[in-house]
């Protein structure tokens, strides 16, 4: 409920200021018309046809300045993770030539991804093969924790899906790729620690999510609706998805 007799706070005010010209700049650009790889892994595959579609999030004003702010955050601590693995002596490479980034484009450009970057040798202590993904995430500590615990293939599927989607299609412009496991690097944004894990491909997975990208593509163009998850609206994942209330408004 807002508090209409709430006075702004002097830091209220600067942040107010901050997250408005950050909105202002999200909705400046323009939408994206193609089904990321990095979401293939998501649970629901209706929230991932809203959010193919471009689907009005059940907040109108889109994104808030706080996450736009985390998501600039987690720019920079892959920039430093870049500038801390070449340090100590890895060749990674974030860049093509022409200056853009490594990635994929199938489905006539309607699936694309882009990677953080591929690691093309490395200190000869290190036990790795090349060529090898890189991907970087930056986790709160409690997020961290379970990620280092667990590992990324049980803790973030979303992140394994990523993963393995992506050494699937770039293994046709970076032959061995999809051979080597990628190097997974995750950030405790809270702590600075760092925890690194070699991820063998997966192709049966990657698979899956190729197959789950093809029914979104579909049952979009057929301007049909994907199932839900679940038939509880207080599903943990319906509480915390941007089209909940889009999703339960409908008959099905």
């Amino acid at each position: 409920m807002l508090d209409f007799n709430h006075q702004a706070t002097f830091g209220e005010r600067i942040t107010g200021r901050i997250d408005a010209a950050l909105v202002a700049e999200e909705a400046a650009n323009p939408p994206r018309e193609y089904l990321g790889g990095s979401r293939l892994g998501v649970a629901c595959e209706r929230a991932l046809q809203f959010e193919y579609a471009g689907a009005p999030r059940d907040d109108s004003r889109g994104f808030s300045g706080k996450t736009l702010r985390i998501f600039a955050a987690g720019h920079l601590f892959e920039e430093m993770a870049i500038r801390w693995l070449r340090a100590a002596g890895f060749d990674l490479v974030t860049r093509k030539q022409d200056g853009g980034q490594f990635g994929f484009a199938v489905a006539k450009g309607r699936i694309r991804g882009h990677v953080d970057g591929i690691l093309a040798g490395g200190p000869l202590d290190v036990p790795m093969n090349y060529p090898a993904l890189w991907e970087c995430k930056s986790l709160n500590n409690k997020s961290w924790n379970d990620t280092a615990r667990r590992g990324v293939v049980i803790s973030k599927p979303v992140y394994a899906a990523q993963i393995a989607t992506y050494q699937a299609y770039m293994e046709t412009t970076i032959p061995g790729i999809a051979t080597n496991p990628a190097l997974f690097t995750a950030i405790n944004k809270d702590t600075a620690e760092l925890h690194f894990e070699l991820v063998p491909f997966d192709a049966a997975l990657a698979q899956r999510m190729t197959d789950r990208a093809v029914r979104v593509l579909q049952a979009t163009d057929a301007h049909e609706l994907l199932p839900r998850i679940t038939r509880d609206p207080s599903h943990y994942e319906c509480r915390f998805c941007d089209w909940s209330d889009r999703c339960w408004r409908l008959p099905c």
